[in-house]
């Protein structure tokens, strides 16, 4: 089993990286294999709505989000992290999300998603919140803690200083060792659910136009 996780700061030995690496233990102690991407230094545009992957199968836009999904697709569980500006994410790491999400055909069914945000102080729920969005659209399970997935701390290395936090960081990645593992036995006893084919109910409909 192996767990993509996205690092949205920009960075490298930064806090995020900081709660990112306690989750990382845990999991090599589960025996779970890991992979960590920075996207929050990289030059990553944002989505332009011109739908060109639903012929391509890919983004129009061969950048870091085209190498990160085939390792999104490889991947049983995804944790994106990103340190808190302006009570949102890192805005490369939404324009990352934005495109990497809408523009991957591939099932996320039973994918394990997990978020961790990290902030000096404020901002961490509205965060945590936007990132779960992700996997929620998607039919992934999301893998929960004791607490709010959050880390606080301002200078580099502070987070270290946040036990709950730390604390919160490992019992997610217990939950989320488990949930995979589970799931893994679930999908060869069971399967998948079958989904119903999509129906779209949009504001202006043609059944009620005048």
């Amino acid at each position: 089993m192996k767990v993509l996780i996205i690092n949205g700061s920009p960075h490298k030995s930064g806090n995020t990286s900081i709660a990112i690496d306690e989750v990382v233990k845990i999991l090599t102690e589960e025996n779970i294999k890991t992979e960590v991407v920075q996207v929050g230094n990289k030059p990553v545009r944002g989505c332009i709505a011109c739908n060109r992957c639903s012929e391509l199968g890919r983004c129009v836009f061969d950048d870091e989000v085209n190498k990160l999904a085939e390792k999104f697709e490889n991947a049983d569980g995804l944790i994106v992290a990103s340190p808190v500006y302006y009570a949102s994410a890192n805005a490369t790491l939404i324009a990352c999300l934005d495109r990497l999400f809408y523009s991957t055909p591939f099932d996320k069914t039973m994918k394990v998603g997990a978020s961790i945000v990290v902030a000096r102080r404020g901002g961490c729920t509205a965060t945590f919140d936007e990132l779960n969005k992700y996997f929620t659209i998607s039919r992934m399970p999301v893998a929960s803690s004791q607490y709010w997935n959050c880390v606080h701390g301002r200078a580099p290395g502070e987070a270290a200083l946040d036990a709950e936090g730390m604390q919160t960081m490992r019992t997610l990645a217990r939950n989320m060792a488990f949930l995979l593992k589970s799931i893994a036995l679930g999908k060869e006893k069971y399967g998948l659910p079958e989904p119903e084919p999509w129906q779209g109910t949009h504001f202006v409909r043609d059944d009620l136009k005048g």
